[in-house]
């Protein structure tokens, strides 16, 4: 159906997808009144020249993203895509969301000591040896290593969708790297200086707090014998997708920031080389993948990483977060096992459901989803970023067919959910306000307690009809409100 009573006066489509701002009759729902009040007052044009600063701004600051084009040398570095139109959350069901992504949280590092010490899941029968151990990102070298209070995954990314009925599940964990923080508070600043009026006219929850939180939470871990630990980011470089994250999260948090060229092991402790000589580095949060991190320990042709870092890791030296081999539990067959990781450690019922997900090494899920693959999702369980998937209604036949064979040759590499209607929330769009699918990034900071930022980072795809938001393809972000009641 169509509105009228929107912003800029215009029609807005509400389908059968759930609509963040609207209900199914039209009406507002009641958390997003004050705002829309207040775009009821703008034009068209003032939205556009607001856009077109803040764009101008992001430019300026460096808010980048790299993207790469398969196949491609040449890379295209631009401005992450920023909708104006913020997104809000009621108190009361971000207190849900927050207990959930909690709760997921302590039973995934749960899970990974349990993995990485006495196996106690595997050997009682809720996962099989035989997943974990031919899992690529399952690491040996971290069995019976001590890792900081037992915090593997000291900062979390959890994927969240909501269905047509308004149902949140989770969509997917993020524990390796995730990436996205940047992006939250950069969002927001824009915001607050160029929306300020609808900003102010709302009780926000405030997110800066958070970035002490994350450095009190990486300073945690650092060796017991060092009073002012030294933290340092260690990114791949500037060519690196992320790196303006890297730069910002560095700069925010007053850490150091690295390559692996700029680090050396000494006696089983990492230095930094600086102007003035060595300096200590007692917790290196990296931002690069594990087989990357020393090439004494992974993979010798690595030049991203310091030789060497393991032994002092080992050697109760140095900190790594998050904790080498956490990639075993965000792998897209191991994420099929969490709520049952939840009543396993916990002895609780998940708070937030999964989607609903086929293990195709299952000969019956595999036959079920390969005469159904037009209607699914299918993806690769070791990638992320939004590569390795098909998306069965949008798919070609020849990429049908393609998917089908690669099932069948290798069944374990892949899952399958069915296509789930992710809400819209209006956006922007050349002038008009159109729907976009939307999904939610939680961050979780795992320190002295788990913190979840608040509101997270709100991902959109910004082409019509598309079900992809994954920045890596093309997706954009905005702004998330949560109320203060």
């Amino acid at each position: 159906m169509y509105i009228s009573n929107l912003p800029l006066n215009q029609a807005y489509s509400v389908s059968s997808f759930y609509d963040e701002m609207y209900d199914g009759t039209g009406a507002v729902r009641g958390h997003y009144e004050r705002l829309h009040e207040r775009l009821q007052r703008m034009n068209a044009e003032s939205l556009e020249r607001r856009r077109r600063a803040m764009n101008r701004r992001m430019l300026e600051e460096g808010i980048t993203y790299t993207l790469y084009a398969d196949g491609q040398q040449d890379a295209l570095e631009r401005t992450i895509p920023f909708d104006i139109f913020p997104r809000i959350i009621p108190q009361h069901e971000w207190l849900e969301l927050e207990r959930g992504v909690i709760q997921r949280t302590k039973a995934l590092n749960r899970f990974l000591y349990d993995l990485y010490h006495d196996q106690h899941i595997i050997n009682d029968g809720i996962i099989s040896r035989k997943m974990v151990v031919s899992n690529r990102y399952f690491r040996p070298e971290m069995m019976r290593l001590h890792v900081p209070d037992d915090i593997y995954v000291t900062c979390s990314g959890i994927d969240l969708i909501r269905d047509e009925h308004g149902q949140f599940f989770v969509l997917e964990d993020n524990l390796r790297s995730p990436s996205g923080f940047s992006y939250l508070f950069t969002t927001r600043m824009m915001m607050k200086r160029f929306f300020h009026d609808a900003y102010f006219s709302c009780t926000v929850a405030e997110v800066e707090h958070s970035l002490s939180t994350f450095l009190s939470a990486l300073k945690r871990i650092a060796p017991r014998d060092r009073a002012n630990p030294t933290v340092a980011l260690l990114t791949p470089g500037k060519f690196n997708s992320a790196y303006f994250e890297h730069t910002y999260l560095a700069q925010k948090m007053g850490i150091e920031l690295v390559e692996g060229s700029d680090l050396v092991c000494i006696d089983h402790k990492i230095y930094a080389r600086t102007t003035t000589g060595l300096k200590r580095i007692d917790v290196v949060y990296r931002r690069i993948d594990d087989d990357y991190l020393d090439p004494l320990a992974f993979r010798p042709d690595s030049v991203l990483g310091v030789a060497g870092l393991m032994n002092a890791y080992r050697a109760g030296n140095v900190a790594i977060a998050n904790a080498p081999g956490t990639g075993v539990a965000d792998d897209k067959a191991i994420y099929t096992f969490v709520p049952d990781m939840i009543r396993y450690y916990l002895n609780e019922e998940p708070i937030l459901p999964n989607v609903p997900t086929y293990l195709l090494e299952r000969p019956d899920e595999r036959e079920y989803v390969l005469e159904r693959l037009d209607r699914m999702v299918v993806k690769e369980t070791s990638l992320s970023g939004g590569y390795g998937m098909l998306i069965g209604p949008s798919a070609t036949e020849e990429e049908l067919m393609r998917f089908a064979e690669n099932i069948r040759m290798n069944p374990s590499n892949y899952i399958a959910q069915p296509t789930i209607s992710l809400s819209t929330a209006p956006i922007m769009d050349q002038g008009r306000c159109v729907p976009r699918h939307i999904d939610l990034r939680a961050f979780a900071l795992f320190g002295q307690s788990v913190h979840v930022i608040p509101g997270g980072l709100t991902r959109v795809a910004m082409k019509e009809g598309s079900l992809v938001v994954n920045s890596s393809q093309g997706g954009g972000c905005k702004d998330t409100w949560v109320l203060r009641e």
